[in-house]
């Protein structure tokens, strides 16, 4: 009999990895809670928050669930795993305490710092004053981060010291992402890049590495956001960069958190750069990243539900195959994003396009057609057997999207390409 899976989640990530359980021929039924307009159509979607445990747990039960994916760090952060387990439910995901690694950024700088893991230098704050004090003795750039989650929005790259103080007082006096503490990092400089790995406790399989956008606007100009597409195969970073980062960050900062008490069970997502002096970690999240999934997980030759059901049951996963084709994917955003836009406007042309599309922020109106209801509202993924051509299929299919209300970057792997 096929397999029922429950994937947690609503966005272009959760979309990926349910497109990616359709191709399993294990996988005979799958839900998504909440799902999308978009996962509607390969999922079944329940109307459950993706941080209410305990209604995803009833659903679980009694819907006979073989196996549940967790997408966001949210529902990782407030316990999923931790509840689902101690029910006997197979989950794919981390514990609320390994979790950590993303949901305090201070957590995962002290990690680091006791296991000599590569990282920025970093002071952390919860008073203004001090921290403003500090900037004055330091100097900009700097970088400020927000030491909690805030939907990768709570990083800010401060060039000046107005920029810095304007940072802080949004974070620590105006309290945007809560009451909580301030992250105060050395700048690097240098390409960034993603590294994901399946992780099984004490083992990891990397998947191939991507880089993603963060400003909204062409030529990297403008407001941080989410992520406004990205790209696999990337030329900057070579075999020697890879293992490098297997053998001194990926699998150290894993041995770290086993041997500490807090395994990690699901992915973990490294946000690295290459630096003059060696690679380093800006982040660590504890999920697949967004809009990475997207580009990273359609190159899987593999079947995914064995290797979410070995890392769920605490099985060895078994070799993975991936694809040496590349993947380029372009977000459409409505305008205004990252700051406050409408919704409601009405999508077209996605019946003309040869190319993925990954609902981010759709819904459905009264007269069922396809409206934006997101910041980020989808993404069009290309493929091909080269950055190039992917990237110059995934410009031409972008354009076949039509709505008044959605803005997108043409320069997407352009670093790449240079």
């Amino acid at each position: 009999m096929g397999k029922r899976v429950l994937v947690i989640g609503s966005g272009g990530r959760e979309h990926a990895i349910v497109d990616a359980l359709s191709r399993s021929p294990q996988v005979e039924k799958i839900y998504a809670a909440p799902g999308n307009a978009g996962i509607a159509c390969q999922a079944e979607c329940v109307a459950i928050k993706d941080s209410d445990v305990a209604a995803l747990k009833e659903f679980a039960l009694a819907n006979h669930i073989d196996l549940t994916v967790v997408g966001p760090e949210a529902a990782l952060a407030v316990g999923v795993v931790d509840e689902f387990r101690q029910a006997g439910l197979p989950i794919f995901g981390h514990t609320k305490s390994a979790t950590r690694i993303e949901s305090s950024k201070e957590f995962a700088k002290e990690l680091m710092k006791r296991h000599n893991i590569p990282t920025a230098a970093y002071q952390t704050f919860d008073n203004y004053d001090q921290a403003r004090r500090y900037i004055e003795t330091t100097g900009t750039p700097t970088v400020i981060k927000y030491d909690g989650l805030a939907a990768g929005k709570g990083v800010v790259v401060a060039m000046t010291f107005e920029e810095a103080d304007a940072a802080l007082k949004d974070m620590l006096m105006d309290e945007s992402f809560g009451k909580g503490r301030v992250v105060i990092e050395e700048y690097l400089e240098g390409p960034e890049f993603s590294l994901m790995c399946f992780v099984n406790g004490s083992t990891l399989h990397p998947m191939p590495v991507a880089q993603d956008h963060k400003r909204a606007y062409d030529g990297d100009k403008g407001p941080n956001t989410g992520g406004m597409g990205a790209y696999t195969t990337l030329p900057f970073i070579t075999e020697d960069d890879l293992q490098y980062a297997i053998d001194k960050i990926m699998q150290p900062t894993i041995d770290a958190m086993a041997s500490e008490g807090y395994p990690l069970t699901g992915v973990l997502y490294g946000g690295l750069m290459k630096t003059a002096t060696g690679i380093k970690v800006i982040e660590f999240n504890a999920r697949f990243g967004d809009p990475e999934t997207e580009v990273v997980l359609p190159l899987l030759d593999s079947d995914i539900f064995d290797i979410f059901a070995a890392i769920a049951t605490n099985r060895t996963v078994e070799d993975i195959h991936w694809s040496k084709d590349a993947t380029l994917g372009i977000v459409l955003a409505s305008k205004g994003y990252p700051g406050s836009y409408e919704k409601g406007f009405v999508i077209d042309g996605l019946d003309k396009i040869d190319a993925t599309a990954y609902h981010m922020g759709t819904a459905r109106n009264g007269e069922g057609e396809l409206i934006t209801a997101g910041g980020r509202v989808m993404i069009i993924v290309a493929r091909g057997t080269n950055l190039a051509e992917a990237m110059q299929k995934a410009n031409t299919e972008v354009e076949k999207i039509e709505c008044e209300n959605l803005f997108h970057r043409t320069d997407i792997g352009h670093k790449a390409l240079k």
